[in-house]
């Protein structure tokens, strides 16, 4: 796309999206996307009710509720839950059921090319809407795998374009940590961070993720301080052996010292459980049940 055409493009969304500016405690940069009271909240991925499958979160409004958690991060992987009607469908439901929709989880980042490049800007710019349109302020998406659909720099290439319209809508995007994935490493944050300088683009902190690829967490912490706005827990299997994501208390991740030094950090935000499996396994009603127990003395 030539460059002067692109930068109308942009002025032209992000002036429309001023119409719509959000409230003043999101202008300025602060670690953690700013949950509720400025303080730190549980909240839930529907992809541990619904594992990966095209169920239209029919799970999640059943046993959600039933587990306890209120705060809700939507994933929104399939084409037809896209559409204005289905977001309008699940605020209908979330008032039904008492839950808060607080972010979207898109498909990742990535596309080979100029027109790969704009099909990506084209889906996280309607991504951006359907935040505004549920009433969440976090567009949660990961990259491609590693190698593939222009790596890094298709992914700077399209948040620059991205985050003026983020900034004038008021939305956090959190580029998830994935293992094998363009966003794996320190490296990989450090070179798009360089690039864009935005107050609502950075971290979403994955605890498996960066397990599973001997990113130490401590490290990410004091690195990405001010980069972190979300932060995804699970445990890992092994340190180093990939992502394998286990029950909590079964694997290697030590929530007590990483959450408290993240916050020490100044980390305010969400805590999002991710009990992430393709198919759902074991007891793992009991298991979410019990992640709450664990994970909800942290709120405050």
């Amino acid at each position: 796309m030539p460059e002067v055409p692109r930068r109308i493009f942009v002025k032209q969304v992000a002036t429309a999206a001023a119409a719509v500016a959000t409230n003043p405690i999101w202008s300025n940069r602060s670690l953690g996307a700013q949950a509720e009271d400025n303080g730190i909240a549980l909240a839930i991925a529907t992809i541990c009710v619904d594992g990966f499958g095209a169920h239209r979160h029919k799970p999640s409004f059943e046993f959600i509720p039933q587990l306890g958690y209120r705060n809700v991060e939507f994933n929104l992987w399939y084409p037809d839950l896209i559409v204005p009607d289905y977001i309008d469908s699940l605020k209908e439901r979330c008032q039904q059921t008492g839950l808060t929709p607080i972010s979207i989880q898109g498909s990742g980042f990535g596309g080979e090319g100029r027109t790969g490049v704009i099909k990506d800007l084209s889906h996280k710019l309607v991504l951006l809407d359907r935040c505004e349109q549920l009433g969440c302020r976090i567009l949660k998406c990961t990259g491609s795998r590693r190698g593939t659909a222009g790596g890094l720099k298709s992914i700077i290439e399209v948040l620059r374009e991205l985050a003026p319209v983020a900034e004038a809508k008021g939305i956090q995007v959190a580029l998830e940590n994935h293992a094998n994935n363009t966003l794996e490493r320190i490296g990989d944050y450090e070179e798009i961070f360089a690039a864009i300088d935005s107050p609502k683009v950075g971290m979403c902190l994955d605890t498996g993720h960066f397990e599973g690829v001997s990113v130490d967490l401590g490290e990410v912490v004091d690195t990405f301080r001010e980069r972190i706005l979300h932060i995804d827990l699970k445990d890992c299997r092994e340190r180093g052996k990939g992502h394998d994501t286990v029950p909590f208390g079964q694997g290697v991740t030590d929530f007590d010292g990483f959450l408290t030094h993240a916050i020490n950090a100044g980390y305010r935000g969400y805590l999002v459980i991710e009990q992430a499996w393709t198919e759902l396994k074991g007891d793992w009603v009991n298991d979410l049940k019990a992640a709450r127990n664990r994970f909800e003395k942290w709120e405050r």
